[in-house]
């Protein structure tokens, strides 16, 4: 596992205490897992995602995304309407190791209330509280 200083955070993204992160795109969100996250879990062989059209709660469950340590469920930084998955990640889910906030994206929603984007840690913000700061 690599050190924070190690890791990407793009500073355009939100992030949950999660470690997913979300970013506006359009009048929709779009929503994956943080450079860390798929540091900790490792080879990611498997993503299962919801369906277009499902809605989801923040916080709630939407999916879940599997390595070669452990699954791990995907838990919703803003409530919405998924309008998009990335549906290269079926035959190439290791996307989300090589380029976790580009080609590794994991859906599209568009939200619920758009407020709750803002509420989402800033990557200052995560960076701290992942140093315990």
């Amino acid at each position: 596992m690599k050190e924070i200083d190690e890791l990407t955070f793009p500073d355009d993204r939100r992030y949950s205490d999660d470690h997913e992160w979300a970013v506006a795109f359009g009048d929709k969100v779009r929503i994956g897992i943080s450079d860390y996250a798929q540091d900790q879990l490792g080879d990611i062989v498997f993503v299962e995602l919801p369906k277009v059209g499902e809605r989801f709660g923040q916080n709630t469950e939407f999916g879940v995304v599997e390595s070669v340590k452990s699954v791990s469920d995907l838990l919703m930084p803003v409530g919405g309407e998924v309008t998009a998955i990335n549906t290269d990640l079926e035959k190439n889910p290791n996307y989300v190791n090589e380029s976790p906030y580009d080609r590794g994206w994991l859906i599209e929603v568009r939200p619920d209330s758009p407020d709750e984007l803002q509420k989402l840690k800033t990557a200052a913000e995560d960076i701290k509280m992942l140093r315990g700061e």
